[in-house]
């Protein structure tokens, strides 16, 4: 399992599929809020002048030197919902992302967010 901890050191490092192909950088960490645990990442993609934060689950995924290998494929991954740079994920906006993935979305009993940015 990956820690909350090793993942911050890898901030701005490349993010690869399970083909080693890049798919962009590293921008931050999203936890699971019931668990604490390493959920998603933001990875910056797109052209200079237009760059968007995509999700990608982080089940599975391997850091290497410099990278960090997640298992899902760069073009599933690019066209995930995204956001802008400096956007926050809205909270109804999260359930986009995990069907995407198709991967079960749990808000807490009261509508909490599923997701936070560490």
């Amino acid at each position: 399992m990956i820690r909350i901890s090793d993942v911050r050191e890898w901030r701005t490092h490349d993010v690869v599929d399970a083909g080693s192909h890049k798919i962009g950088v590293l921008e931050a960490v999203y936890v699971d809020t019931s668990t604490d645990e390493p959920a998603m990442a933001t990875v910056e993609v797109g052209l200079p002048t237009r760059h968007r934060l995509v999700f990608v689950p982080l089940n599975g995924a391997i850091v290497g030197p410099g990278y960090l290998k997640v298992g899902y494929d760069k073009s599933v991954v690019k066209k995930c919902p995204a956001i802008g740079t400096d956007d926050v994920l809205l909270a109804e906006d999260e359930a986009a992302i995990f069907a995407h993935y198709g991967l079960s979305y749990q808000p807490g009993a009261s509508g909490e967010r599923q997701l936070a940015r560490r």
